[in-house]
Parts: structure tokens; sequence; C-alpha cells
């Protein structure tokens, strides 16, 4: 587990926020950091690759970007 530290800028992006949405910014921004390797980014964030497909499919069902299909 890593110890987060998080400076009151970063925090300030975060209020207003809903989970949702912080929860979506994190799965997108991890799969940009793994190069859209979805078994890669499921693992960092600690969830299965079941969920993470499924919620990559909602996301684009609600008009938001995400990874090809093809990258795993």
């Amino acid at each position: 587990m890593h110890d987060l530290h998080l400076d009151h800028a970063a925090v300030e992006q975060l209020v207003g926020l809903t989970f949702a949405e912080v929860e979506r910014d994190l799965i997108l921004a991890t799969l940009h950091e793994t190069g859209g390797n979805r078994t890669h980014a499921a693992n960092m964030l600690g969830i299965s690759i079941r969920t993470l497909r499924n919620k990559i499919s909602a996301y684009r069902g609600k008009g938001h970007d995400g990874p090809q299909s093809a990258a795993r």
C-alpha cells in the first residue's frame, strides 16, 4: 500500500467532485499510466479485470474516452 500525501492544492481539486467522478478519473489516469494495459491497471487499483472492463464500458456509454479494446 502506498503512503499517499496530497498537498492542499491537490485536495482542493477533489473537493466538490462526486466519488464516481474521482473513481473514473483515477481509473482513466491509471490506464493512461499503464499504456492501456488493463490487467496491470486492475492490479494497481486492486480491482478485478472484469470490474475494470465493466467500468470502462460504462464510461464509454457516457461519452468518456478510454483505451482501445485491444489494449489489455
